[in-house]
């Protein structure tokens, strides 16, 4: 073999196995579990360092938040709740408080919090309007067949658990809370789901309180 060549194969040897340990190293940091004790804490005490507030003080101890603005994050996929934590970083889901609070969020960070809410347990909700909940249980059911409104069901499960990864937990989720993300939807001021917006579009003020009111009671 050529004495110059020799030299050459060896640095390209050298240079592709950096490249690959680089490559190895960066797909493990990627697939590292979530740390729920560093979740936990990041969510109760928040990093005053940082400017990021304890999330403990608008969603509740453990995730169940006694603010019926706030949604009630115990219990909600782990990759949901990553999800719209990454989401509020970008115009897709504007909101002033979160996201000035999730902008300082690593992906890590990020992670860890939503695998410590999603151990947690939620504190049951309950229907409060008797004179709608038939309604809000037909919606959530069955859907509204005249206006192209497939059942809430569906994709949220017969018992409002969801789908991890996929659909969201609604089960005992606040009244206030439901309604108002729903109509975000419909006005096109939440942008992060275009099935959810061409669904809440189809749908009056009337049935968004009676499916929200449902879903608050169902376990």
């Amino acid at each position: 073999m050529n004495r110059v060549f020799v030299p050459v194969v060896k640095s390209l040897f050298v240079a592709a196995l950096a490249v690959s340990s680089i490559a190895v190293a960066a797909e493990e940091k990627k697939a590292a579990k979530a740390d729920p004790a560093k979740g936990e804490a990041l969510y109760t005490n928040g990093d005053a360092t940082r400017g990021i507030p304890s999330c403990a003080s608008c969603h509740g101890a453990a995730g169940n938040s006694t603010i019926v603005q706030n949604p009630k994050l115990a219990a909600q996929h782990e990759a949901y709740i990553a999800k719209q934590l990454a989401d509020f970083k970008t115009p897709a889901r504007s909101n002033p408080v979160m996201t000035a609070i999730s902008k300082p969020l690593s992906e890590e960070e990020m992670k860890n919090i939503s695998a410590y809410l999603s151990a947690q347990t939620q504190k049951p909700g309950a229907a409060k309007n008797k004179d709608t909940v038939e309604l809000g249980k037909k919606i959530y059911r069955g859907g509204i067949a005249e206006k192209n409104v497939p059942a809430c069901a569906g994709c949220h499960s017969p018992s409002g658990a969801g789908i991890p990864a996929q659909f969201p937990r609604l089960a005992g989720q606040h009244q206030d809370y439901t309604a108002a993300q729903l109509t975000a939807f419909r006005s096109g001021a939440r942008k992060n789901s275009a099935q959810m917006t061409t669904i809440a579009k189809r749908l009056s003020d009337e049935e968004i309180q009676a499916v929200s009111d449902y879903v608050a009671g169902l376990k």
